[in-house]
């Protein structure tokens, strides 16, 4: 790793459940010298990626907060797919949510969420896995087949496990399918009792950037309005993808590669 990938992947290890970190926690964890890791945390509080707070401890700083506010004002995706996604809820009357592909998972940026919506249901910055539920395999289905062949190589357990295929073409033609059809949806696979119906988004050379679609209970659902579900949500995408490459919403976004 270059320094500068060891200074940014101290930022990682703030979470919800770590949200503090002593400087001498810091320093084990990075690996580095004692005056390396310092000289890594006085570049990020100055820049404001860290904050110090009481006893020599750390969290995330607020430069964070406004890079955020930059993102929700300026971001193809995230104002791109917003009118498209709060009409599907409004449609449906179910949860809205919309993904981006994000280093080998995928990213919550937006929701718009119903009384319905189910227990633990992802929210803004928020990540899932690529092979499990509705919004993250209608993005895997998407990708080029050179990303497929590595994903699968490496991941093959977890494949077979999410029922994409225990081998290469049953994984290569499950994902065909899936693209086939233009959604995916899943009962139960990312929450319990939770069904989801996904489209994906992609930019203006036809590469997948995210998806957009609903959850909800599916006890909620009744199977006769499936299809017209499963209409709304691809009219959904479709709508999300003609302003994301209409460049009205900011610069056409590049697909992301997949680690």
């Amino acid at each position: 790793m270059s320094s500068l990938e060891r200074m940014l992947g101290l930022l990682d290890v703030f979470t919800l459940a770590a949200p503090v970190w002593s400087a001498e926690d810091l320093i084990r964890y990075s690996g580095c010298s004692r005056a390396t890791c310092y000289r890594y945390l006085k570049v990020l509080q100055a820049s404001g990626f860290l904050a110090p707070v009481a006893g020599g401890t750390y969290v995330l700083g607020p430069r964070i907060i406004e890079l955020d506010r930059h993102i929700r004002m300026r971001d193809p995706v995230y104002i791109a797919g917003g009118p498209p996604m709060q009409k599907l809820a409004a449609r449906t009357g179910h949860s809205a949510l919309l993904f981006i592909l994000f280093s080998g998972t995928v990213m919550c940026v937006r929701e718009e969420l119903k009384a319905d919506a189910p227990e633990g249901l992802l929210s803004r910055g928020e990540r899932r896995s690529l092979f499990t539920g509705a919004a993250s395999k209608i993005i895997l289905a998407h990708l080029p087949p050179h990303q497929l062949r590595s994903l699968f190589a490496k991941h093959r357990k977890t494949i077979a496990a999410s029922g994409l295929g225990s081998d290469w073409p049953a994984f290569r033609d499950r994902l065909k399918e899936i693209r086939k059809d233009g959604y995916c949806m899943t009962v139960g696979e990312y929450r319990k009792g939770a069904l989801g119906i996904a489209a994906p988004l992609f930019n203006s050379d036809g590469h997948v950037l995210g998806s957009l679609g609903i959850a909800t209970r599916a006890q909620s659902v009744k199977r006769s309005e499936i299809p017209n579900l499963v209409q709304l949500v691809t009219q959904a995408g479709r709508d999300a993808t003609e302003r994301i490459c209409s460049g009205e919403h900011g610069v056409d976004r590049p697909a992301r590669a997949v680690s």
